[in-house]
């Protein structure tokens, strides 16, 4: 039975679409038949990060009932599949967010996980995606603004009664000045299924309009939504013998490697 899970945060700017491409790309990495679909209607990026800027048939007309479910999703070189939303101001006008609920089932025939990018906050875009969800996983950075933006899309999470699979923490940098794992538990009571390292190769992903977990694959990031991945699926994963060899991290290095 296929799954949709929201990917939502409360609060913007905190990695969430990062989250959703490189969740999306791990599960396929396992094998799973994956579709990532962007929910953000008003500031779409998933098709900016995954090289589909423009296509003819994206999430939006599926919404305005102009073209099938099916006929929006395009095939990354990796086996994952994605559903661009319109990056035209003009299209953004004619959809009633509140749809989207209408076309669950139609998702869900398409993939085994269904992942959706939701759009920041808690605003109508939102709710519409989070009612929607068969589940739902919290992104947020290890500061308190975050955390309590987290906080109140979990209450609303149980307003819906909407199951939380848990917390995913970005850009971790593991400094003094940050908040703790262990607080962050304790003040939103739900399970933290990864934390995601503070690293330039995120950045550097994106300008090759590609997941980490494809570019840099055994890299700290990669790993880290491996192991929510390999968690989420109830299957082994053993990080460390994933990560690079240090005799060929050093011959990289010194340029004997690509």
């Amino acid at each position: 039975m296929s799954k949709l899970i929201v990917i939502t945060s409360g609060k913007g700017g905190v990695g969430k679409t990062t989250t959703a491409i490189n969740l999306g790309a791990a599960l396929n990495h396992f094998g799973k038949d994956t579709l990532i679909i962007d929910g953000n209607l008003s500031t779409p990026n998933i098709g900016i990060h995954l090289n589909s800027l423009e296509v003819p048939v994206n999430l939006n007309h599926v919404l305005l009932k102009k073209s099938l479910a099916s006929e929006a999703v395009y095939e990354h070189e990796s086996g994952l599949k994605v559903m661009p939303s319109s990056l035209s101001i003009k299209d953004l006008r004619k959809v009633k967010p509140g749809t989207i609920g209408e076309f669950k089932k139609d998702f869900k025939k398409i993939s085994d996980y269904i992942i959706i990018d939701s759009a920041a906050g808690l605003g109508e875009e939102a709710m519409s995606v989070i009612k929607m969800a068969d589940e739902l996983i919290i992104v947020t950075n290890p500061e308190l603004p975050a955390i309590t933006d987290a906080l109140k899309t979990i209450k609303v999470a149980e307003e819906f009664k909407k199951p939380v699979l848990g917390i995913i923490i970005t850009r971790v940098k593991k400094n003094k000045t940050e908040m703790q794992p262990e607080t962050v538990k304790e003040m939103l009571e739900i399970p933290i299924l990864g934390m995601i390292p503070e690293d330039i190769i995120i950045q550097d992903s994106l300008n090759h309009k590609d997941a980490v977990v494809h570019i840099f694959p055994k890299s700290k990031p990669a790993r880290a939504y491996k192991e929510i991945a390999a968690k989420i699926l109830d299957i082994p994963y053993d990080s460390n013998k994933d990560r690079e060899k240090i005799l060929k991290r050093v011959l990289k290095k010194l340029g004997l490697r690509s």
